[in-house]
């Protein structure tokens, strides 16, 4: 590697992970941003047709902040999450995408007397520009001189005396909440809790209705751990920590301590709970609790009504032995919050997650309050034998679903016929649900086609519906949801003659893809530590792509599962992990070109022990083992890019779709599968490599990490 390379190698590295994209402390000048700055608000610009006139809604918001006690509000703001926090709320509960038009699921509006703004991440940039009407400035999240909600607020507010920002504590986290409230009282700002949520108030017609479906007992042979063995677990957990009592908030950590899966949420096997496990009790809180308890279960799978599972009576009440019974109770957040009071009353310490929502954080006193990490999300996100297993065969049926679909795709739109997004999508759909277990989709299908390809989280519509041709890339990102897993699959194809320069974007997507799911590292690192390595082919010929490299993904959970990531962000979570076995995340670097086409490939991978040539004393290391087995497209592979390790790790991926999908498929299926998994010749490995090993790069991230911390 040339000594220019390295040194701007080590730059952007050490820029990465000692101040990942720019810093409070650097001092960016925020550009004053407008309206006008917007492409479709510019004058003599035509509104794309899926934006969505937001005007009688502010105005009736804005009529209610005179009303909010203790005095006048003179800013609101309106997070994605509901009072979960979940990252997918239910239709009932997206507020946000009420209020601006804008229905990504990251994001949040915030409302002033005369001016409003949506902040979102570089998924949704494009998204939230064709959805918001010209009422609202588009904060990107990630850009250079973009301001925080906190920092807009401090500048707008600052000539006003007394001034006020409202929000609902049950909508907000604490540790969002106790931020904003310190920055603001600063700047003599007050933030001010409004219990009455100004949206509920506002949104009273074509209203969703709050979700309250059938609850299913997860079995065992796919669970893996009974609900008994799990709330042992916990009680071991927080008794470690010093409490009494655990407080469960995240809807995805309800469904996997109980065994319990239901579809309040599309797309996610939740039911709106909370739940408390104290050292000899156990209550969990739903919507129509007792009808919930007796009902006969929906899934052919589950055969045990809802009581019988959580060993209860039909009203939820338990006889002794209290310990080994659930008691269910109506949920409702005032009872919630009383019961936790009664059980501060007994100077008991009760541990909340992080990110627990600010009204039940603030009803526990501060001298009995343990604020943390989650208990439950560490051990929910290492899979049990039973889980690994059931996410390599739900993966397997998985492929066979989307390879069936795609060489049908591939024939067809050569042989002339009409394909579109919304005709793929629908098709595609299909295909899943005839797989074995299969309970829906993980999550709506990306379907992009050209430019739309181009649009990080493009969801197709009528309006937006695109042809697909043998002119233009297809980006498909798509999964399912299955008794035993969770699956999420990006592949890029081009049923035609790509560009060079589009090989050369794909290719080097898959250098850095392939890069990560070969590296082995030392026990002990972030994903945000290693996640250079796969920027790095990308960032050499000067391309980026603004969304994470890696997820974790849950067991017939949520297709996105904390704590762990890989990706570099604005700041350091803290409720990160370090990354550990039997974990499982997705690699998915990707390059969009706008108006022109979008690049993305995902695999999942499972984290495992790994052996090493010269293994370090008391040292574990640690791999990536893939999960998902589709093959990449051939077509948009520039071999002579790739190094004789990155071909050798493409032809056993291959290998193994071959010999663990190929069996499961036949005829054409099969046929298109052989053809996209003949081995690549080492021999067209070019003698002028773009790009070194990865073993640099995890050395220089382990360096600079540890230089960070000291």
């Amino acid at each position: 590697m040339a000594s220019g390379t390295l040194t701007i190698l080590l730059s952007t590295v050490a820029l990465a992970l000692c101040d990942p994209l720019g810093q409070d402390h650097l001092h960016v000048r925020h550009r004053r941003l407008a309206v006008e700055d917007r492409p479709n608000c510019k004058p003599g610009a035509t509104p794309p047709p899926t934006v969505v006139d937001t005007t009688a809604r502010l105005a009736e918001i804005r009529r209610l902040f005179n009303g909010v006690p203790g005095g006048p509000l003179h800013a609101y703001i309106v997070p994605n999450e509901d009072a979960h926090q979940s990252e997918y709320p239910s239709s009932f509960d997206q507020r946000r995408g009420y209020i601006s038009g804008f229905t990504g699921s990251a994001g949040t509006a915030v409302v002033l007397a005369n001016d409003a703004a949506v902040w979102t991440d570089g998924r949704y940039h494009d998204e939230a520009e064709d959805a918001l009407d010209c009422n609202w400035i588009l904060m990107k999240q990630g850009v250079e001189g973009v301001p925080s909600i906190s920092d807009w607020l401090v500048d707008q507010l600052k000539n006003t005396p007394g001034a006020r920002v409202g929000a609902s504590p049950f909508l907000m986290n604490a540790r969002t909440w106790t931020s904003y409230s310190t920055i603001f009282a600063k700047a003599g700002i007050s933030m001010v809790e409004v219990n009455d949520d100004l949206i509920d108030q506002i949104w009273t017609s074509d209203r969703p209705p709050q979700p309250s479906t059938t609850i299913n007992a997860l079995p065992i042979e796919y669970a893996g751990k009974t609900w008994e063995e799990k709330i042992s677990d916990v009680r071991d957990k927080f008794a470690s920590n010093g409490a009494g009592a655990y407080i469960v908030t995240s809807l995805d950590e309800t469904a996997w301590l109980f065994n319990a899966r239901a579809s309040d949420i599309t797309y996610n096997p939740f039911f709106i709970s909370y739940a408390i496990v104290e050292t000899s009790r156990v209550r969990l809180y739903l919507l129509d609790h007792i009808t919930k308890l007796t009902t006969n279960p929906t899934d052919i799978n589950s055969t045990a009504k809802l009581h019988e599972h959580l060993k209860t009576s039909t009203t939820g009440s338990c006889s002794s032995p209290v310990s080994s019974c659930v008691e269910v109770l109506a949920y409702n957040a005032t009872a919630v919050s009383e019961d936790i009071k009664a059980i501060a009353n007994n100077n008991v310490s009760i541990w909340v997650s992080l990110y627990c929502n600010q009204a039940i954080y603030s009803t526990i006193p501060e001298a009995q309050r343990i604020h943390d990490k989650s208990a439950i999300a560490l051990m929910k996100s290492q899979k049990n034998a039973v889980e690994r297993a059931g996410m390599q065969a739900s993966h397997i049926r998985d492929a066979v679903a989307l390879i069936k679909f795609m060489e049908k795709l591939e024939r067809e739109v050569k042989a002339g016929q009409y394909w579109s997004e919304v005709t793929a999508d629908a098709d595609l759909k299909k295909y899943r649900l005839e797989q074995n277990l299969n309970r829906g989709l993980s999550f709506g299908s990306i379907a992009g086609s050209g430019s739309n390809g181009a649009i990080i989280h493009y969801g197709p519509t009528s309006a937006t519906d695109k042809q697909i041709t043998t002119s233009d890339m297809f980006l498909l990102d798509s999964g399912g949801q299955y008794l035993d897993g969770t699956t999420d699959v990006t592949r890029t194809f081009h049923f035609g003659v790509p560009s060079d320069y589009q090989k050369e974007c794909y290719t080097r997507v898959l250098m850095g893809h392939i890069d990560l799911a070969q590296l082995k590292w030392p026990k002990g690192l972030y994903g945000r530590e290693i996640d250079a390595i796969t920027r790095a082919p990308l960032w050499e010929a000067g391309l980026i792509y603004l969304h994470g490299t890696g997820h974790g993904i849950g067991a017939y959970l949520s297709v996105h599962e904390g704590p762990g990531r890989i990706s570099l962000s604005h700041d350091l979570n803290p409720s990160d992990e370090v990354l550990d076995e039997y974990m499982f995340f997705s690699d998915e670097p990707g390059y969009y070109e706008k108006d022109q086409f979008g690049i993305r490939l995902e695999t999942i991978v499972m984290v495992e022990k790994v052996n090493v040539t010269y293994p370090f004393p008391d040292t574990v290391y640690l791999g990536f083992r893939p999960i998902t087995l589709v093959p990449y497209e051939p077509n948009l592979i520039k071999r002579e890019m790739l190094s004789a390790k990155q071909i050798k790790w493409l032809n056993d991926y291959h290998k193994r779709v071959e010999q663990e999908v190929g069996p499961k498929l036949s005829g054409a299926a099969l046929q298109w599968v052989k053809a996209r998994t003949t081995p690549i010749s080492t021999q067209t490995v070019s003698s002028a490599q773009p790009h070194e090993p990865a073993l640099l790069l995890t050395v220089l991230s382990v360096v600079l990490w540890w230089s960070c911390l000291h």
